[in-house]
Protein backbone atom coordinates (compact mmCIF):
# COMPACT_ATOMS: atom_id res chain seq x y z
CA UNK A 1 0.00 0.00 0.00
CA UNK A 2 1.21 3.13 -1.27
CA UNK A 3 0.96 6.83 0.26
CA UNK A 4 1.22 10.40 -1.78
CA UNK A 5 2.76 13.16 0.70
CA UNK A 6 0.05 15.70 -0.31
CA UNK A 7 2.54 18.17 1.38
CA UNK A 8 5.05 18.35 -1.01
CA UNK A 9 2.71 18.34 -4.04
CA UNK A 10 2.18 21.93 -5.55
CA UNK A 11 -1.30 22.40 -7.18
CA UNK A 12 -1.59 25.84 -9.27
CA UNK A 13 -4.06 27.65 -11.67
CA UNK A 14 -2.82 28.47 -15.12
CA UNK A 15 -4.87 31.34 -15.55
CA UNK A 16 -7.05 32.53 -18.86
CA UNK A 17 -5.41 35.48 -19.53
CA UNK A 18 -6.54 34.77 -23.16
CA UNK A 19 -10.01 34.21 -24.48
CA UNK A 20 -11.21 30.60 -24.59
CA UNK A 21 -8.79 28.68 -22.31
CA UNK A 22 -7.65 25.61 -22.67
CA UNK A 23 -10.66 24.46 -24.85
CA UNK A 24 -11.25 25.37 -28.25
CA UNK A 25 -14.55 25.39 -28.17
CA UNK A 26 -17.58 27.20 -29.25
CA UNK A 27 -19.23 25.68 -26.72
CA UNK A 28 -17.27 26.86 -23.44
CA UNK A 29 -18.39 28.95 -21.06
CA UNK A 30 -17.12 32.11 -22.46
CA UNK A 31 -13.66 33.39 -20.78
CA UNK A 32 -12.73 36.48 -22.21
CA UNK A 33 -8.82 37.25 -21.28
CA UNK A 34 -9.75 40.03 -19.09
CA UNK A 35 -8.17 40.97 -16.46
CA UNK A 36 -11.36 41.05 -14.01
CA UNK A 37 -11.56 37.03 -14.56
CA UNK A 38 -7.66 36.26 -14.17
CA UNK A 39 -8.40 38.57 -10.69
CA UNK A 40 -11.48 36.16 -9.77
CA UNK A 41 -9.24 33.53 -10.80
CA UNK A 42 -6.33 33.95 -8.83
CA UNK A 43 -8.32 35.11 -5.35
CA UNK A 44 -10.00 32.11 -5.42
CA UNK A 45 -6.90 30.05 -5.65
CA UNK A 46 -5.45 32.10 -2.83
CA UNK A 47 -8.60 31.79 -0.83
CA UNK A 48 -8.78 28.30 -0.94
CA UNK A 49 -4.96 27.51 -0.50
CA UNK A 50 -3.72 26.28 -4.07
CA UNK A 51 0.12 26.88 -3.99
CA UNK A 52 0.81 28.91 -7.40
CA UNK A 53 -1.06 31.17 -10.19
CA UNK A 54 0.58 31.26 -13.71
CA UNK A 55 0.03 33.18 -16.71
CA UNK A 56 1.34 32.91 -20.15
CA UNK A 57 2.67 34.92 -22.65
CA UNK A 58 0.92 34.95 -25.73
CA UNK A 59 1.12 37.54 -28.59
CA UNK A 60 -1.37 35.94 -31.70
CA UNK A 61 -3.90 33.39 -31.93
CA UNK A 62 -5.59 30.59 -33.97
CA UNK A 63 -8.39 32.20 -35.94
CA UNK A 64 -11.53 29.99 -36.41
CA UNK A 65 -14.89 31.33 -35.30
CA UNK A 66 -13.55 31.72 -31.61
CA UNK A 67 -10.34 33.73 -33.07
CA UNK A 68 -8.98 31.55 -29.75
CA UNK A 69 -6.16 33.19 -27.90
CA UNK A 70 -6.42 36.32 -30.17
CA UNK A 71 -7.01 38.69 -27.34
CA UNK A 72 -4.67 38.50 -24.30
CA UNK A 73 -3.15 40.81 -21.53
CA UNK A 74 0.69 40.65 -21.26
CA UNK A 75 1.85 38.24 -18.24
CA UNK A 76 4.06 40.12 -16.20
CA UNK A 77 2.17 43.70 -16.26
CA UNK A 78 -0.61 41.20 -15.33
CA UNK A 79 0.85 39.69 -12.81
CA UNK A 80 1.98 43.02 -10.82
CA UNK A 81 -1.93 43.91 -10.84
CA UNK A 82 -2.25 40.15 -9.01
CA UNK A 83 0.31 40.24 -6.80
CA UNK A 84 -0.88 43.66 -5.04
CA UNK A 85 -4.41 41.65 -5.02
CA UNK A 86 -3.37 38.50 -3.21
CA UNK A 87 -0.92 38.07 -0.35
CA UNK A 88 -0.21 34.54 0.05
CA UNK A 89 -0.06 32.45 -3.70
CA UNK A 90 3.12 32.17 -5.46
CA UNK A 91 3.04 33.95 -8.69
CA UNK A 92 5.06 32.83 -12.30
CA UNK A 93 5.01 35.32 -14.53
CA UNK A 94 6.28 34.39 -18.17
CA UNK A 95 9.12 36.25 -19.91
CA UNK A 96 10.44 35.43 -23.60
CA UNK A 97 14.17 35.71 -24.01
CA UNK A 98 13.34 36.48 -27.53
CA UNK A 99 11.48 39.46 -26.69
CA UNK A 100 13.20 41.07 -23.48
CA UNK A 101 17.17 42.02 -22.69
CA UNK A 102 18.04 40.20 -19.96
CA UNK A 103 18.69 43.59 -18.16
CA UNK A 104 14.97 44.78 -18.76
CA UNK A 105 13.88 41.02 -17.82
CA UNK A 106 15.69 40.84 -14.09
CA UNK A 107 14.37 44.70 -13.73
CA UNK A 108 11.18 43.69 -14.06
CA UNK A 109 11.27 40.65 -11.81
CA UNK A 110 13.15 42.11 -9.16
CA UNK A 111 10.25 44.44 -9.39
CA UNK A 112 7.24 41.84 -8.80
CA UNK A 113 8.99 40.39 -6.49
CA UNK A 114 9.11 43.52 -4.61
CA UNK A 115 5.54 44.40 -5.17
CA UNK A 116 4.65 40.78 -4.23
CA UNK A 117 6.79 40.43 -0.96
CA UNK A 118 9.37 37.91 -2.23
CA UNK A 119 6.17 35.61 -3.82
CA UNK A 120 7.16 35.92 -7.87
CA UNK A 121 8.69 32.92 -9.89
CA UNK A 122 9.98 33.79 -13.55
CA UNK A 123 8.51 31.19 -16.24
CA UNK A 124 11.32 30.86 -19.02
CA UNK A 125 10.35 30.49 -22.86
CA UNK A 126 13.23 30.10 -25.24
CA UNK A 127 10.73 30.42 -28.38
CA UNK A 128 8.75 28.18 -30.09
CA UNK A 129 5.81 29.52 -32.08
CA UNK A 130 7.81 31.17 -35.03
CA UNK A 131 4.64 32.92 -36.25
CA UNK A 132 3.93 35.14 -32.85
CA UNK A 133 7.73 36.67 -33.52
CA UNK A 134 7.73 36.59 -36.90
CA UNK A 135 5.02 39.43 -37.19
CA UNK A 136 6.98 41.85 -34.77
CA UNK A 137 10.13 41.16 -36.66
CA UNK A 138 11.90 39.27 -33.75
CA UNK A 139 12.44 35.34 -35.29
CA UNK A 140 16.03 34.94 -35.46
CA UNK A 141 16.02 32.80 -38.53
CA UNK A 142 19.39 31.94 -38.57
CA UNK A 143 18.71 29.83 -35.30
CA UNK A 144 17.67 26.53 -34.73
CA UNK A 145 15.72 25.25 -31.87
CA UNK A 146 19.24 23.99 -30.22
CA UNK A 147 20.75 27.62 -30.41
CA UNK A 148 17.31 29.06 -29.01
CA UNK A 149 18.15 27.26 -25.91
CA UNK A 150 22.01 28.25 -25.93
CA UNK A 151 20.69 31.71 -26.66
CA UNK A 152 18.37 31.05 -23.37
CA UNK A 153 20.91 29.68 -21.35
CA UNK A 154 23.32 32.49 -21.62
CA UNK A 155 20.39 34.78 -21.25
CA UNK A 156 19.66 33.05 -17.92
CA UNK A 157 22.55 33.46 -16.80
CA UNK A 158 22.97 37.02 -17.42
CA UNK A 159 20.00 37.38 -15.28
CA UNK A 160 21.28 35.33 -12.51
CA UNK A 161 23.92 37.59 -11.99
CA UNK A 162 22.42 41.17 -12.24
CA UNK A 163 20.20 39.94 -9.37
CA UNK A 164 22.98 38.90 -7.67
CA UNK A 165 26.41 41.27 -8.54
CA UNK A 166 26.63 44.77 -7.80
CA UNK A 167 28.13 45.46 -11.12
CA UNK A 168 27.56 43.14 -14.30
CA UNK A 169 30.20 43.53 -17.31
CA UNK A 170 29.58 40.88 -19.97
CA UNK A 171 30.97 39.97 -23.52
CA UNK A 172 28.71 36.64 -25.03
CA UNK A 173 27.79 35.11 -28.03
CA UNK A 174 24.39 36.53 -27.85
CA UNK A 175 24.54 39.72 -25.24
CA UNK A 176 26.72 41.90 -24.38
CA UNK A 177 27.03 44.42 -21.05
CA UNK A 178 29.35 46.92 -19.66
CA UNK A 179 29.43 47.95 -16.36
CA UNK A 180 25.34 46.80 -16.16
CA UNK A 181 23.65 47.57 -12.97
CA UNK A 182 20.86 46.49 -11.41
CA UNK A 183 18.91 47.65 -8.62
CA UNK A 184 17.19 46.82 -6.33
CA UNK A 185 17.40 42.89 -6.38
CA UNK A 186 15.37 40.57 -5.30
CA UNK A 187 13.84 40.28 -1.95
CA UNK A 188 14.47 35.82 -2.56
CA UNK A 189 17.50 34.41 -1.69
CA UNK A 190 19.02 33.46 -3.91
CA UNK A 191 16.85 34.26 -6.29
CA UNK A 192 13.51 33.64 -7.30
CA UNK A 193 12.01 30.32 -8.55
CA UNK A 194 12.83 29.31 -12.34
CA UNK A 195 10.33 27.42 -14.19
CA UNK A 196 10.43 26.50 -17.95
CA UNK A 197 8.80 23.71 -20.45
CA UNK A 198 11.22 21.18 -22.58
CA UNK A 199 11.14 18.02 -23.14
CA UNK A 200 13.93 17.56 -25.79
CA UNK A 201 17.51 16.73 -24.36
CA UNK A 202 18.60 20.04 -24.75
CA UNK A 203 15.48 21.68 -23.04
CA UNK A 204 15.05 19.84 -20.17
CA UNK A 205 19.14 19.97 -20.08
CA UNK A 206 18.57 23.73 -20.20
CA UNK A 207 16.02 23.76 -17.00
CA UNK A 208 17.96 21.37 -14.77
CA UNK A 209 20.84 23.59 -15.50
CA UNK A 210 19.54 26.97 -14.85
CA UNK A 211 15.99 26.19 -13.37
CA UNK A 212 14.10 24.98 -10.45
CA UNK A 213 11.13 22.68 -12.18
CA UNK A 214 9.99 21.81 -15.66
CA UNK A 215 6.69 21.49 -17.07
CA UNK A 216 6.55 17.79 -19.23
CA UNK A 217 3.53 16.08 -20.56
CA UNK A 218 2.70 12.32 -22.11
CA UNK A 219 0.64 10.57 -23.95
CA UNK A 220 -0.05 8.07 -21.17
CA UNK A 221 0.84 7.83 -17.29
CA UNK A 222 3.62 5.42 -18.53
CA UNK A 223 4.96 7.87 -20.16
CA UNK A 224 4.50 10.48 -18.46
CA UNK A 225 6.55 8.70 -15.31
CA UNK A 226 9.11 7.78 -17.74
CA UNK A 227 9.62 11.71 -18.69
CA UNK A 228 9.58 12.81 -15.02
CA UNK A 229 11.91 9.76 -14.26
CA UNK A 230 14.43 10.92 -16.94
CA UNK A 231 14.48 14.66 -15.46
CA UNK A 232 14.87 13.72 -12.21
CA UNK A 233 17.99 11.16 -13.49
CA UNK A 234 19.55 13.93 -15.38
CA UNK A 235 19.60 16.57 -12.44
CA UNK A 236 20.75 13.77 -10.14
CA UNK A 237 23.60 13.30 -12.87
CA UNK A 238 24.48 16.81 -12.63
CA UNK A 239 24.27 16.84 -8.86
CA UNK A 240 21.32 18.73 -8.67
CA UNK A 241 17.44 17.89 -8.23
CA UNK A 242 14.51 19.21 -10.13
CA UNK A 243 10.80 19.11 -10.01
CA UNK A 244 8.30 18.19 -12.40
CA UNK A 245 4.87 19.47 -13.26
CA UNK A 246 2.44 18.60 -15.49
CA UNK A 247 -0.79 19.85 -17.07
CA UNK A 248 -4.58 19.22 -16.27
CA UNK A 249 -7.94 19.95 -17.14
CA UNK A 250 -10.54 19.42 -14.41
CA UNK A 251 -14.06 18.99 -15.40
CA UNK A 252 -16.64 18.44 -12.26
CA UNK A 253 -20.00 17.53 -12.10
CA UNK A 254 -22.67 16.40 -9.42
CA UNK A 255 -22.16 12.76 -10.82
CA UNK A 256 -19.90 10.96 -13.26
CA UNK A 257 -22.53 10.97 -16.09
CA UNK A 258 -22.92 14.80 -15.83
CA UNK A 259 -19.50 15.64 -15.92
CA UNK A 260 -18.99 13.19 -19.00
CA UNK A 261 -21.74 14.90 -20.82
CA UNK A 262 -20.23 18.33 -20.30
CA UNK A 263 -16.88 17.14 -21.88
CA UNK A 264 -18.84 15.71 -24.74
CA UNK A 265 -20.64 19.38 -24.77
CA UNK A 266 -17.42 20.84 -25.50
CA UNK A 267 -16.48 18.15 -28.08
CA UNK A 268 -19.18 19.05 -30.06
CA UNK A 269 -18.62 22.60 -30.32
CA UNK A 270 -14.89 22.11 -31.26
CA UNK A 271 -13.61 25.18 -33.88
CA UNK A 272 -11.38 23.23 -36.27
CA UNK A 273 -10.05 25.91 -38.02
CA UNK A 274 -9.09 27.25 -34.86
CA UNK A 275 -7.70 24.02 -33.99
CA UNK A 276 -5.65 23.55 -37.19
CA UNK A 277 -4.23 27.39 -36.69
CA UNK A 278 -3.10 25.92 -33.42
CA UNK A 279 -1.70 22.64 -34.58
CA UNK A 280 0.30 24.66 -37.45
CA UNK A 281 1.71 26.68 -34.46
CA UNK A 282 3.51 23.70 -33.09
CA UNK A 283 4.47 22.84 -36.56
CA UNK A 284 2.07 20.14 -37.14
CA UNK A 285 -0.44 19.37 -39.79
CA UNK A 286 -3.82 18.83 -39.07
CA UNK A 287 -4.55 16.45 -41.82
CA UNK A 288 -1.00 14.49 -41.44
CA UNK A 289 0.46 11.76 -39.01
CA UNK A 290 -1.99 11.74 -36.20
CA UNK A 291 -0.30 11.62 -32.74
CA UNK A 292 -1.52 12.11 -29.58
CA UNK A 293 -1.50 15.78 -29.20
CA UNK A 294 -3.35 15.96 -32.75
CA UNK A 295 -5.86 13.53 -31.47
CA UNK A 296 -6.55 15.27 -28.06
CA UNK A 297 -7.07 18.64 -29.79
CA UNK A 298 -9.08 17.34 -32.38
CA UNK A 299 -12.00 16.82 -29.39
CA UNK A 300 -11.41 20.34 -28.65
CA UNK A 301 -9.12 19.82 -25.23
CA UNK A 302 -5.60 21.17 -25.38
CA UNK A 303 -4.62 19.14 -21.98
CA UNK A 304 -5.75 16.32 -20.83
CA UNK A 305 -8.85 16.40 -18.38
CA UNK A 306 -10.03 14.99 -15.29
CA UNK A 307 -13.46 14.43 -15.08
CA UNK A 308 -15.88 13.36 -12.50
CA UNK A 309 -17.78 13.63 -9.46
CA UNK A 310 -15.89 15.22 -6.77
CA UNK A 311 -14.86 11.64 -5.41
CA UNK A 312 -13.71 10.22 -8.91
CA UNK A 313 -11.55 13.59 -9.81
CA UNK A 314 -10.39 12.99 -6.42
CA UNK A 315 -9.18 9.32 -6.88
CA UNK A 316 -8.02 9.84 -10.49
CA UNK A 317 -5.59 12.71 -9.23
CA UNK A 318 -4.26 10.61 -6.66
CA UNK A 319 -3.81 7.46 -9.28
CA UNK A 320 -1.75 10.17 -11.59
CA UNK A 321 0.62 11.33 -8.76
CA UNK A 322 1.16 7.95 -7.00
CA UNK A 323 1.71 6.18 -10.75
CA UNK A 324 3.51 8.98 -12.26
CA UNK A 325 5.66 10.93 -9.05
CA UNK A 326 5.51 14.20 -10.76
CA UNK A 327 5.82 16.93 -7.87
CA UNK A 328 2.77 19.25 -8.57
CA UNK A 329 -0.38 19.82 -11.23
CA UNK A 330 -0.93 23.15 -12.93
CA UNK A 331 -4.95 23.32 -13.65
CA UNK A 332 -6.92 24.73 -15.91
CA UNK A 333 -11.10 24.72 -15.82
CA UNK A 334 -14.02 25.52 -18.54
CA UNK A 335 -15.44 27.95 -15.88
CA UNK A 336 -12.81 29.80 -13.33
CA UNK A 337 -14.81 30.90 -10.76
CA UNK A 338 -17.11 27.85 -10.55
CA UNK A 339 -15.16 24.89 -11.56
CA UNK A 340 -12.09 26.31 -9.63
CA UNK A 341 -14.29 26.87 -6.54
CA UNK A 342 -15.79 23.49 -6.46
CA UNK A 343 -12.12 22.13 -6.62
CA UNK A 344 -10.37 24.39 -3.58
CA UNK A 345 -13.47 24.15 -1.90
CA UNK A 346 -14.36 20.40 -2.16
CA UNK A 347 -11.44 18.43 -3.78
CA UNK A 348 -8.55 19.98 -2.88
CA UNK A 349 -9.17 19.38 1.20
CA UNK A 350 -9.65 15.48 0.32
CA UNK A 351 -6.43 15.59 -1.46
CA UNK A 352 -4.35 17.17 1.05
CA UNK A 353 -5.60 14.86 4.24
CA UNK A 354 -2.14 12.60 3.74
CA UNK A 355 -3.70 9.59 5.00
CA UNK A 356 -5.66 9.13 1.67
CA UNK A 357 -3.98 5.66 0.66
CA UNK A 358 -4.71 4.09 -2.47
Amino acid sequence: MTSVDYSKIDFGVFLPITNGGWIISEHTPALDGGYEINKKAALIAEQYGLDFIMSMAKWKGYGGSTNHWGVSLESMTMMAGLAEATSRVKIYATVHTLLFNPAVAAKMFATLDHISGGRVGMNVVSGSYAGEFRQMGMWPEHLGHGERYDLAKEWMQVVKRLWSEESVTHHGQYFTLEDCQSLPKPLQQPRPEIICAGQSEKGMGFTIDEGDACFIGGRDLEELAAISKKAKEMAAERNKTIKTYAMFTIIPGATDDEAEARVKHYQEGADIEAIKGMLRSYGLEPDGRENSMVARAKSAFMTETISGSIESIRARIHEILEVTHIDGMMLTFPDYVEDLTIFGRDILPMLKDTSIVS
